[in-house]
């Protein structure tokens, strides 16, 4: 995977890659660090070196970075760890 800047075109392109491939995650986001309790359709709209932003079930909620993100490498790293965290495998 190449490393590229965080901008709006790797932002949108992260987003629709977690929409389309990864609900769970996206649902599991959304309990866990955005404290939805039983969210059904979650979408991710934003992703920025400070935070993501969720859709779930029509309420938006951001969910920040333990630390800001240098590149896509570091996006893909962090949503990894922070699903690991939920899943108690990290």
């Amino acid at each position: 995977m190449a490393s590229e800047p965080l901008d709006a075109q790797v932002s949108a392109r992260i987003c629709k890659h977690m929409n389309d491939e990864h609900h769970e995650a996206l649902i599991e986001f959304a309990r866990s660090y955005g404290g939805i309790s039983h969210p059904k359709k979650v979408k991710m709209i934003n992703l920025t070196p400070l935070a993501i932003k969720l859709d779930a079930d029509g309420e938006q909620v951001e969910i920040a970075f333990d630390h800001e993100l240098i590149n896509s490498s570091d996006a893909h790293h962090s949503l990894v760890s922070m699903l690991k965290r939920i899943k108690g495998t990290s």
